[in-house]
């Protein structure tokens, strides 16, 4: 879905800090520690982004992590409180399933999927993360799953035919 929206003007919520990483360096004087935070944003209404920082603090990491949240928005067609349709989204090694649930259903998916779905504002879904397990590919896979979503809609636009007719 293309970015026909300005992030400034989204209520986003508080940003949601999916993993920290801390990281070191060998150099002549010893050793020294760094950070990595995976950020995810969004406004629980179909739009969410996931960033990552890289500071010597935490707090600085997880900054950065936002502000390249911010950077990376996308829309996601939502279909009432779930997705159109089942989608694998890949990233690196990792691949995300997303299936769309019946009302009440609820998030059924492992913590890094859980959060990128909260933000996005899905209420109804069942998450699969198949192979990988690396928290960053992960939850970009789940964006690129969530990038790859179209409605009814929006493939009857792409096609310039009625709804009717896509639905056959």
């Amino acid at each position: 879905m293309a970015k026909n929206f300005d992030p400034a003007t989204l209520d986003l919520k508080q940003a949601k800090q999916v993993a920290i990483n801390r990281v070191s360096k060998t150099v002549k004087g010893g050793r020294v520690a760094r950070f990595a935070a995976i950020m995810v944003i969004g406004d629980e209404n179909g739009h969410v982004g996931c960033g990552l920082g890289k500071a010597a603090e935490i707090q600085e990491a997880c900054r950065k992590g936002e502000e390249d949240a911010k950077k990376n928005m996308i829309q996601v067609s939502l279909k009432d409180t779930t997705i159109p349709h089942e989608v694998i989204g890949e990233f690196g090694a990792a691949r995300v399933l997303l299936k769309p649930a019946a009302p009440g259903t609820g998030i059924i998916a492992g913590g890094t999927v859980r959060t990128v779905l909260e933000m996005a504002g899905i209420k109804n879904i069942r998450a699969k993360s198949l192979r990988s397990n690396n928290p960053t590919n992960v939850a970009k896979a789940t964006i690129e799953g969530l990038k790859a979503l179209r409605s009814v809609e929006d493939v009857a636009k792409l096609r310039d035919i009625s709804v009717e007719q896509v639905k056959g």
